[in-house]
């Protein structure tokens, strides 16, 4: 078996809603609707049946529903989200093994209460939010109650990266070329979370907690001597001491995220993200359907990258399929 724990897809009804609400000049809506494997089931399931094993996790596709709705219209698109995934997962179990929840993250009140009702009554295993919320870090006090929550179900949240073209690569412009703010602005956006999910402590808080970050860890794995000599250099010379209320070395607690494999497929990056976070923190993950395959060229590439790593199968077997059972709490 092989489980892509961050697979996106846009359930008919709610792409509907959600293109009404939505402004037209979004960035993000054209993906969606030049991407037909995001809502057309018979072309996806062409693309799963390609690869033996294969059966996917569901996570909403961008855009946040923060995004584009305010926070009454929010709380509607999470649940009608949230419903149909839930009615994919009874439909074609066979295709899509489990389905993560979308929360209303700009009425937090809603969205404590969604986590419960998508994990109690719609078997849901887990949530996803976007980093930064609205422009705010994750790291915000509001957010807490969340991650409390989660930590009580023992279940893992998913971060998604997302930065628009109107964030500029300088201050001196009014948005970014040449596809920076994705490419590379969406990893940064990732790294950043980390190190301020590390700093401000909430692992220290919720030392059960699981983040599922997309793109294998942004940046963290490749500068992993930077991280420890920089900031022990912050700490020591500078004076600035960032590890209040940490008990453990600040590396240790960036290995603590659970981390996907989307990276388009590339051996030597996979096998320095498992150097740095161990094979029982590496979960096969693809980001379909966003390639020019419409998720086909992705998956190959992926399987192919892990198939290659030099390590040993059961090492093998726990990126593929044993992780994503253990932390979703799943048996059979």
């Amino acid at each position: 078996m092989k489980i892509d724990i961050f697979s996106h897809i846009m359930p008919i009804r709610f792409k509907e809603r959600l293109f009404k609400i939505a402004p037209s000049n979004l960035d993000i809506l054209r993906n969606v609707g030049s991407t037909p494997s995001l809502f057309n089931l018979e072309q996806r399931f062409r693309i799963i049946d390609k690869f033996e094993g294969l059966i996917q996790v569901l996570t909403l596709s961008a855009p946040s529903i923060e995004e584009v709705a305010d926070p009454k219209q929010a709380k509607e698109l999470a649940m009608m989200a949230n419903d149909e995934i839930a009615e994919l997962l009874n439909k074609f179990p066979e295709r899509f093994l489990a389905g993560v929840a979308t929360l209303p993250m700009n009425n937090i009140d809603s969205a404590l209460d969604e986590i419960d009702r998508a994990i109690k009554y719609l078997k849901l295993k887990g949530i996803q939010i976007y980093t930064p919320i609205n422009d705010k870090p994750l790291d915000s006090s509001e957010f807490l109650p969340i991650f409390e929550k989660m930590s009580e179900y023992d279940l893992p949240i998913w971060i998604h990266p997302r930065r628009a073209q109107t964030y500029p690569d300088y201050r001196t412009e009014i948005e970014s070329k040449y596809r920076v703010f994705s490419v590379f602005g969406w990893p940064y956006e990732t790294t950043i979370a980390m190190v301020r999910i590390v700093f401000s402590g909430i692992f220290e808080r919720y030392p059960n907690l699981k983040f599922i970050t997309h793109h294998c860890g942004g940046m963290i794995p490749y500068f992993k001597e930077r991280i420890i000599g920089s900031y022990e250099r912050i700490f020591d010379h500078l004076k600035d001491d960032l590890r209040k209320g940490l008990k453990k070395h600040h590396i240790e607690y960036f290995k603590m995220f659970y981390n996907d494999t989307a990276i388009n497929g590339n051996t030597s990056a996979l096998m320095c993200a498992y150097d740095f976070f161990g094979a029982d923190h590496l979960l096969f993950g693809t980001d379909m359907p966003f390639d020019t395959e419409y998720g086909e060229r992705n998956t190959r590439q992926i399987i192919n990258a892990i198939e290659k790593m030099t390590i040993n199968e059961h090492e093998r077997r726990m990126i593929f399929e044993e992780n994503a059972k253990r932390i979703l709490h799943l048996s059979f």
